[in-house]
């Protein structure tokens, strides 16, 4: 339940509606069948709860499955587990990243291609 939470609090911080919506209308875009402003920020605020919930819901389920199948197989010596991966795998993300993105700004091809 702390790992859904967590990701709509985090995802509610990193894409705010209202910031979207006000840039959308800044730079004169819009987005097809909603006028801008406030009908572009509800709709906004729609997708992105959409979006999250089965979003959060894998992540719960990738962080719990290891630890109930080590339980269920009564495994006890693997230190890996769910969260584990997690983080190894997003901090091993970022940094392709930007190795990529140091690549590209010294005008190599690029690390991920």
């Amino acid at each position: 339940m702390l790992i859904m939470l967590f990701t709509f609090f985090y995802v509610h911080v990193t894409f705010d509606p209202y910031q979207q919506a006000d840039q959308i209308r800044k730079q004169g875009g819009y987005i097809p069948g909603f006028r801008p402003g406030d009908p572009t920020r509800r709709y906004l605020a729609k997708i992105l709860n959409r979006l999250t919930l089965p979003g959060s819901l894998f992540l719960a389920l990738v962080a719990l499955l290891p630890s109930v199948l080590l339980a269920q197989w009564n495994i006890s010596n693997i230190p890996f587990f769910g969260t584990t991966l997690l983080i190894a795998v997003g901090v091993s993300l970022e940094t392709m990243k930007q190795i990529d993105s140091q690549l590209m700004m010294r005008n190599y091809e690029g690390f991920l291609q």
